[in-house]
This record gives structure tokens, sequence and C-alpha cells, in this order.
């Protein structure tokens, strides 16, 4: 197998003319097949599976929406491994309208040498997800390097501040069309508007194939995998976003510590930041790995989650357990945060201001916990909200009316323009 120093790679700028990259448009729009349905499908030449550099079974695909609304996909994907079938289902990031966003899953389980991949199988929930406002700049700053790994910047082109975007991008071969699906594997924390900042992408390093250039660039600020494990005789639900994979989870019989394998290929340091549902919220955590201490971060975000995140190591794999949990499961958080409902109280006796009650609003807005189809996002300073609007925040505080009920009214609000944010 060839490392990636052996990798002899041409820029996508010096390989292929306009004139070729237009035609392999046209090939892939009517002479290639498609999975699922029309509007709705991975095509063929976009799909596979290989061996990483941790030798697990991985599939890369590419998820095309052709719709003019957004939904969230939940692709079906088999593997036959010397005659036994192995199903796993991936429910996708939501993918806006006429957006492509591609995705990757691993298969721990399988060891056989020639795996045979399936066709995938695709179904959706609309749901509603604008284009986030992040561009890739297509020129002389985005390189394919000799090495496989490519570099560019992105710029932030809307008028709010994006959170822990990521961006995907296939990597495309000589003979192979599609060798790898990749991100960024260093955190980027925020863009702000009008910011650009530099992104690189590797590839996994056992691609053999030399890489000939990326594609379908697909900035994304929802990367959280989901996963459910068996605690205490019930079902958590937690989530992660890493640079790396994590997959086989488990708790002891106490429901105290939960045990994870992970993999990081990549050749540089990455990161991970699992989240959970608070049981006492008095929670303190100790984490390993393969039974020895790191250093991670603790903390509690705005809904009331629990935070560890810590560092991952090059081309690493091992198992974390993560102690701490209480027993139990966790109680039924509120849809809304309690400081939220706290602010409301205070905006609606005047003790703060209309913009930081509108923070609250805007958070909201943000968690798309308050849905508006068709929102006109404005500066901070154009923020406005009428003073009779305080009547309502004071019997939501005082509980003569219910979350949901607040929450129609905002959105109802915010949707006429009687709220301004």
């Amino acid at each position: 197998m060839k490392t990636t120093r052996d990798l002899k790679i041409s820029s996508i700028h010096s390989k292929i003319s306009y004139k070729t990259l237009l035609f392999g448009i046209i090939l892939s729009i009517f002479l290639v097949p498609q999975i699922a349905f029309a509007d709705v499908f991975i095509p063929t030449n976009e799909y596979t599976g290989y061996y990483d550099y941790q030798g697990i079974f991985t599939v890369v695909g590419n998820v095309k929406n052709q719709n003019d609304f957004a939904l969230i996909p939940t692709i079906t994907i088999s593997v036959i491994d010397d005659a036994t079938k192995i199903t796993k289902e991936l429910v996708h990031v939501p993918i806006p309208a006429m957006t492509d966003i591609p995705f990757k899953i691993k298969f721990p389980d399988i060891r056989g040498e020639n795996p045979e991949l399936l066709d995938a199988e695709l179904s959706y929930t609309k749901t509603e997800k604008d284009r986030i406002p992040i561009q890739i700049i297509y020129d002389k700053t985005l390189i394919t390097h000799d090495d496989g790994h490519v570099t560019g910047k992105i710029e932030n082109v809307g008028n709010h501040t994006v959170y822990n975007p990521k961006v995907y991008a296939i990597v495309h071969g000589y003979e192979k069309f599609i060798l790898d699906v990749a991100h960024n594997i260093e955190p980027i924390e925020k863009i702000e508007p009008g910011q650009i900042l530099d992104f690189t992408i590797y590839p996994d390093p056992s691609v053999s194939e030399p890489v000939r250039f990326y594609s379908c660039f697909a900035p994304v600020d929802t990367t959280v995998i989901p996963v459910t494990v068996k605690k205490n005789d019930g079902d958590f639900d937690f989530r992660y976003d890493s640079g790396a994979w994590y997959s086989a989870a488990k708790f002891d019989e106490s429901g105290t510590t939960m045990t994870i394998k992970g993999y990081n290929s990549y050749p540089l340091d990455t990161y991970a930041n699992f989240e959970f549902a608070p049981i006492s919220g008095n929670e303190k955590f100790s984490i390993t790995i393969d039974d020895e201490p790191i250093e991670f971060i603790q903390s509690i975000d705005e809904m009331g989650f629990w935070h560890v995140a810590f560092t991952v190591g090059p081309q690493s794999q091992g198992i974390l357990k993560i102690s701490g949990f209480d027993e139990g499961l966790p109680p039924e958080l509120p849809t809304i945060p309690a400081w939220i409902k706290q602010n409301a109280d205070w905006w609606a006796t005047e003790q703060i201001s209309d913009s930081e009650f509108l923070e609250g609003i805007d958070f909201l807005l943000k968690k798309q916990i308050v849905s508006v189809p068709t929102r006109e996002i404005v500066s901070e300073s154009q923020w406005r909200i009428p003073a009779w609007v305080q009547t309502p925040a004071s019997w939501w505080y005082e509980e003569k009316i219910s979350d949901e009920q607040f929450l129609n009214i905002i959105e109802n609000l915010v949707e006429r323009k009687i709220i301004i944010i």
C-alpha cells in the first residue's frame, strides 16, 4: 500500500479544463444511474466502500437533494460480509433545498477480504433548513497538494455568525471516480460575517490511488452524530461531534461508566466533543483512553446539556471510557432553557433591555426551537420588539400559557415582522 508520501497528485486547476469538468457534470446528470428517488438520490459513481487506515470498512457517498424544500435523509446501508448481511442506518444532517452533502459511515464488525456493498436505501422527512452563508473561495488559494490533502479558504457571506462549521468534500482519483469523503479535522469555533478563514482537508491515509481533485465542497453547521445506548434498563441518547469516529458504545451494569471505541485515521490531531443530558446536574466526569487518564474540559451549554471535550491523537485508536454518570436515565428537559424564561420575567418587569431579551429569542431561532420559514436577518442594532409583547412574556413566566403557546406567539410575530431580529 502506498503512503501519503508516495502519492503523486496534481491540482485540479492544472489537470482539468473547464470543458472536461462540464462534460463530467453532463455525464453524471444524464448517464449515471441513481439510487433512491429522482428528487433525493445518491449517484452510484459517488458511492463506494473501502478499508480505512485502521482496517475499518468504511462507506462513503453523496446525497443530492433536488427538491425545493429542506429534508433529513435516512440512509440504510447493507454490506454482505462472508455471506452475512450487515445493515446500518444513518440519519444524515439536514440538507437544504437544491444542495448535496456527503456522508461517511463505518462498519467495525466487517472482516472479510471482499465485502459486497449493496445499493443504499433512502427515505426522508421534510424539515426547515436554509443554506448556511459560507462559500468556498474558488481561486488560486484552493490547492490540492502533492501528498493528497487540500487547503483553501471559506468566507461568511451572510450577516450572522455561524458556529462550529465543518467543510465536507468528495475526494476523486484517476481510476476511481470517488476515493473518499473527507472534512476539515481542525475545529472551526465560529466564523463572523465577512470573515475569511483557512481550512485543510486530508483523505484517509489508506487511500493508495493518487488523488486527482476534490469536489462537492459542502459547508455544514450540523455535524453531531446521535447515538442511543442501553442504560439501566432504558435508552440513553447522546451526541458527539468529532474528526474521529466512535462506535460500540456500552454502559456497565451500574450505568455510571460508558465505554466506546474510537478511531482517528488522520495524520493530525483532531477533536471530540460529547454531549450528554444531565441526570442530577451534578455529574463530575473522568475520562481514560485504554485506561490511561487524559486531559479534557467539562462544561454545560445554554440548553443545560453536559459537554466533555478533548484532543484525539493522530492515527490512533483505543477504548474511550467516560465515568461519572449518575445512575438512572435523564429526566425530560424543557424545550426552552430556563434562562430564557427568567429573562422573560425580567424583561416584562423592565429589569433588562429589549436587546437582552431578544438575545434569548435569537438563540431559539438559531437552535431551530422557533421555526420561521421566511426570516430576514438584520444586525443587532436593528432588533425591535413592541412593548406590548411583555404581557404574553409575563403570562409565560407565570405559567398562564404553555411553552408551546409562547413559541407559537413568537413564531407568528417574527414571521409577520412585528418582532425583528
